[in-house]
This record gives C-alpha cells, sequence and structure tokens, in this order.
C-alpha cells in the first residue's frame, strides 16, 4: 500500500530536506527519509531528488511511502467505547489485555488492537501497520482509558499534543501502606535497569530520562493501603509503578515493583490478581474542542473499595 503527500514550502527553510520532513512526519525517523531519498520515492518541483539538499520557499515536495500489509485480524472482543466520533475514540481497556501486538507465536492475537479493528474497522496507520489507531499504550495489567485516532490527520495532531504535555493524565491506584502527605510530587530519572532490561528503575538507570509523577491522596483503606489520584507529567514506561515503588508505597498486586507477601494477601482476601492501577480521567482539547472523559472502574478492582466501604462511580 503507498500513500502520498504533495508539501508545499510556505516559508525561507535552512534545513535538509531529511530533516524537514523527519519534523513534518515525527513518527518517521531522518534515516527513513533518507532511505526513501535513496530509493527516488521523493520529487521537488516535479523532479527526482536523489540527495539532501536544502528546501526552500515555494518549493514543491511529493514524497510516496511505502506501508507494509497488516495481518492482523479484527475479532470479536469486549470492548467498552467511553466516546466516538469520526476523528478519534476512548476506550476503556480492560486488565489482562495487551495494548497491541508483542513478540511469540499467539501474540497478535487478543490484544485492544484487534478488537478496535473489529468495532471501528480501518484506522490510521502511521505509527505502524502493527499499531492503528493506537495514540499510547497502557501496561497489560493497567486498565482504563485509551486514545484511538480514526484518521491520520487526528493522530498527528492527538501525538503532538502528547508529546508537548497538553493532554492530562490521571489514573487512580491503591498503594501498599498509608500515605501521609495529602499530595506530593515525584521527580527523578527513569531508565532501564542495568541487572534487569525488563524492568525500569530510579538507580543507576540506563539511558534515564526525567520522569514526573504527581500524587494525591483520597483515601485510606483498611488501614493498611491508600487511593490515590495520580497525574503524569511525564510518560515513562511503567513510570507510576517506578515512582511508587521508589517512594515506599508500591502499587498492590505489582508481581514487579510491589511487595510480594502484601500481593498474596491481596489476591487472599479481594481476588484481585493483577496491579490496582486504572487509567481514570483524561483532559484535552481536540480541534478546537474540550474533552473530559472518565472511565468507571473494572469490577476487579472496584471491589477493594467496595469492601471497605468506599464509592466511586
Amino acid at each position: 500500500m503507498k500513500t502520498q503527500f504533495s508539501i508545499l514550502i510556505p516559508k525561507q527553510e535552512v534545513r535538509r530536506v531529511d530533516m524537514y520532513l523527519s519534523t513534518l512526519f515525527p513518527e518517521h525517523s531522518r534515516s527513513y527519509m533518507q532511505k526513501l531519498i535513496e530509493k527516488w520515492r521523493l520529487q521537488v518541483n516535479g523532479k527526482v531528488l536523489d540527495s539532501n539538499k536544502r528546501v526552500k520557499k515555494w518549493d514543491v515536495l511529493e514524497i510516496e511511502f511505502e506501508t507494509e500489509k497488516s495481518h492482523l485480524q479484527a475479532e470479536d472482543m469486549n470492548l467498552e467505547i467511553i466516546f466516538d466520533n469520526p476523528d478519534f475514540a476512548v476506550v476503556s481497556k480492560d486488565p489482562g489485555v495487551n495494548t497491541h501486538t508483542v513478540p511469540g507465536e499467539f501474540g497478535n492475537t487478543g490484544t485492544l488492537v484487534n478488537a478496535l479493528l473489529h468495532h471501528f474497522g480501518n484506522l490510521s496507520v502511521i505509527n505502524g501497520v502493527e499499531r492503528p489507531g493506537i495514540v499510547h499504550r497502557l501496561d497489560k495489567d493497567t486498565s482504563g482509558l485509551i486514545l484511538v485516532a480514526k484518521n491520520d490527520r487526528s493522530m498527528r495532531e492527538l501525538q503532538k499534543k502528547m508529546a508537548d504535555r497538553k493532554i492530562r493524565k490521571f489514573y487512580y491506584a491503591v498503594v501498599n501502606g498509608l500515605v501521609k502527605d495529602k499530595e506530593g510530587m515525584i521527580e527523578s530519572f527513569i531508565g532501564r535497569d542495568p541487572n534487569d532490561r525488563k524492568k525500569m528503575t530510579t538507580e543507576n538507570p540506563v539511558n534515564p530520562k526525567l520522569a514526573k509523577t504527581k500524587f494525591t491522596l483520597l483515601e485510606h483503606i483498611d488501614n493498611k493501603y491508600s487511593l490515590l489520584e495520580i497525574e503524569l507529567f511525564t510518560g515513562r514506561t511503567h513510570q507510576i509503578r517506578v515512582h511508587m515503588s521508589a517512594i515506599g508505597y508500591p502499587i498492590i498486586g505489582d508481581k514487579v515493583y510491589g511487595n510480594e507477601k502484601v500481593n498474596k494477601e491481596i489476591a487472599t482476601k479481594y481476588g484481585l490478581e493483577r496491579q490496582w492501577l486504572h487509567a481514570r480521567r483524561l483532559i484535552l482539547n481536540l480541534f478546537s474542542v474540550d474533552y473530559n472523559f472518565v472511565a468507571p472502574l473494572k469490577r476487579d478492582i472496584a471491589i477493594v473499595l467496595e469492601k471497605n466501604g468506599i464509592k466511586v462511580d
């Protein structure tokens, strides 16, 4: 499948064309753009471009992308749709479901993407044919809100807003321990654990990136745990789980960063077999319209609050 774009340079530019295009299409790297140039997939003013010349005002660029064919199948799975319009949708992911395909024999079935293809059909694939519509992701065992782009225009705009931190993301979490502060800000560098590449860490991380997390105490539970509202100011892998564990309040049920003894206690008492973490709210403006989305709690985590007399819609 091929996708073509024609672009008029509206102002004087001094960057090389590969740099200009990788800025215009941030989902593609400069090296990807260079390969397109080498394959004669880029024309400037009607002529094939065979080198990285500089673009100038009123140049017309014509670029042809090649998109590989997807082998993903649509699957009729349960999907909680919070919002849907011609540009984008908001869904509440179930726990135990991968957002998109993962390596392995059965890694391309039973994912959120398979469900999206069944319910919505064609979605934006500028993030790759294996991740149609996916603007951002959640961990497999985290439930809650995910944005889905239904066309390239909305995908570019949502990704830009996400990168510019103009989409506010709030989570509910239950952590081990009685948090004393009404609210707090955690700021540290997060990166791969040098001793286990599947884990992230704040201690001597590999390729560290700054991460900022704010928490607000909502309730104490059973004189052992705390219900928190958490806002992300950055979007690092496992950020909430790593940050809460780093300050001594790991999320209950977290098999990687949590307390094994507490996890067994929670599983026995409440039947909770995964981390108590739910993407609760998204606040954004898209195409000059303000949105505020809220996802009801999934049953498996709601029961922890209900048995302690705490009501959450």
